[in-house]
């Protein structure tokens, strides 16, 4: 049986200022670094508690000598925590900043044990990369970086935070407006060629109509054709010894879930090379939008004439105004740029990085095709989850959990459980599963998934089959998966 470890909380944030202290003495932990006096943080809680389900070091829990990471990375090593950072601001108005990104106090308890696994000799660092136009500053504020960096560079344990990406956007009415270049990784970037192994690799997809994530399609279908299929990755990310992976609970338009598969799309330094869509209707061979309407269609040969004029720099006015034209005429919720349930192309791109992060060597090989290289921690922000219009514009969902695994689609199943979806409708979760070229999971059916839930701080956790595991409300779904993807709606 393949572990998840969750412990359920408060469903809010509510109380809790940066650093994000433990509030309260831990044994394991520095007191020097515990913030005497602060108030109590029942985050930090869930995450110790957590990690203490998924049985890590568990002869010593509750001793000063619990190291729940410690098995996981040498002495000394380097460990990379790789949170969900995508934007800094929620357009909706029943939705935060808690439904959008990994919240501080879950990054903060990853960080105390990140160091007390590698200790004063090793390395810690934060790492990702937020959509290109993210305002990483406000970011920064929003989960206390400043607040942490400080803490930790008092007590002689520099925290490294990187901003992944290589350029920055400013978009005004849905366009790009101003480009900005950034310094990336100071480590470099590794461009991984999965080649035959890739998961388009016979799935009917045509590359020459693969689109990315900006207007110039040249870059996604270079990357993806000749028998390429590459990615560009951060040599921060693979060269660590340990990644912690810390995605946010929540929707998404094109693969339905976001969690941890899906939270990998942040190690990239070029999310252009990542294919989001095939342009076209779905009975003409693509995936951007389903039916044959005259309407969607003549839309689709517009965007394409858009992206040649932006891609020059031509037009930005006049697109401007469409956009804010067609937003008006149809709102936001009909189905576009593959924003639904049979988009065939970003699940796939999603289990290829997957395939990338997992088979790529640390010492600089492009990859290893006998098994997976690393192992990876994943611990789950769902205290206020994401429904709706995820992931970029999601209504807070209260849930009150915080799930940890070292099985990534162990954790996705649990997670997709507690939001009342149907796995089976997920592909990403669905096809890894099957998966026997190059596996990333040791699970094969949900059967194989055991939750231990964490009831107390001195109670032993309790193990719960994953069809048993009590759940609440049914999340809502993005529009482009209602009706495909809840329990119920599939049931009947």
């Amino acid at each position: 049986m393949i572990r998840v470890g969750l412990a359920r909380t408060r469903a809010s944030y509510a109380g809790l200022e940066a650093p994000w202290h433990p509030g309260r003495g831990h044994p394991e932990l520095d007191p020097a670094l515990q913030g005497e006096g602060s108030p109590p943080n029942h985050v930090y809680d869930a995450v110790r508690a957590a990690l203490r389900a998924l049985g890590l070091d568990a002869e010593r829990f509750g001793s000063p000598q619990w190291n729940p990471l410690g098995p996981l990375v040498r002495r000394g090593g380097h460990v990379v925590l790789k949170p969900n950072f995508i934007r800094h601001w929620n357009p909706s108005e029943a939705g935060t900043l808690d439904s959008l990104i990994t919240h501080g106090a879950v990054l903060r308890a990853a960080i105390d044990y990140a160091w007390l696994a590698v200790g004063p000799g090793g390395r810690v660092s934060v790492a990702e990369a937020p959509q290109h136009d993210c305002d990483f500053a406000a970011i920064r504020a929003a989960v206390g970086l400043d607040a942490l960096e400080a803490l930790f560079a008092d007590a002689g344990r520099p925290l490294e935070v990187v901003d992944l990406r290589r350029e920055s956007v400013r978009y005004r009415d849905g366009v790009i407006v101003e480009r900005t270049a950034l310094p990336g990784d100071p480590r470099g970037y590794r461009l991984v060629d999965l080649g035959a192994l890739s998961t388009f690799e016979g799935s009917g997809l045509d590359p020459a109509r693969f689109r990315g994530a900006d207007y110039d399609a040249v870059p996604t279908t270079h990357h993806h054709s000749g028998g390429r299929h590459e990615y560009l990755l951060s040599e921060t990310v693979l060269q660590a010894d340990l990644v912690v992976n810390l995605p946010k609970l929540k929707t998404h338009k094109k693969t339905g879930v976001t969690l941890a598969l899906k939270n990998l799309v942040g190690i990239n330094g070029d999310k252009n090379l990542l294919p989001h869509h095939c342009v076209g209707s779905e009975a003409r061979g693509g995936d951007e939008y389903p039916g044959r309407s005259w309407l969607d269609a003549a839309r689709s040969q517009a965007t394409e004439l858009a992206r040649a004029l932006l891609k020059r720099g031509i037009g930005t006015g006049l697109l401007r105004g469409a956009r804010r034209v067609e937003r008006a005429a149809r709102g936001d919720e009909f189905i576009r740029s593959g924003n639904w349930h049979r988009n065939r192309t970003t699940w796939r791109m999603c289990l290829d990085l997957n395939r990338c992060f997992y088979y790529s060597d640390v010492d600089g090989a492009h990859w290893n095709a006998e098994a997976p290289v690393r192992t990876t921690l994943t611990v789950l922000d769902g205290v206020v989850a994401g429904e709706g219009e995820g992931p970029l514009a999601p209504d807070d969902h209260a849930l009150g959990a915080v799930l940890a695994s070292l099985d990534p689609v162990a954790l996705d199943l649990a997670a997709i459980e507690l939001m009342g979806f149907d796995a089976a409708r997920v592909p990403k979760v669905a096809e890894a599963m099957t998966d026997e070229a190059m596996r990333i999971t040791a699970v094969r059916a949900p059967e194989d998934v055991l939750v231990v839930e964490a009831v107390s701080a001195d109670a032993p956790p309790r193990e719960t089959r994953l069809a048993d595991l009590e759940t609440g409300t049914p999340f809502r779904p993005h529009s482009g998966w209602r009706g495909h993807l809840e329990k119920i709606a599939c049931a009947a």
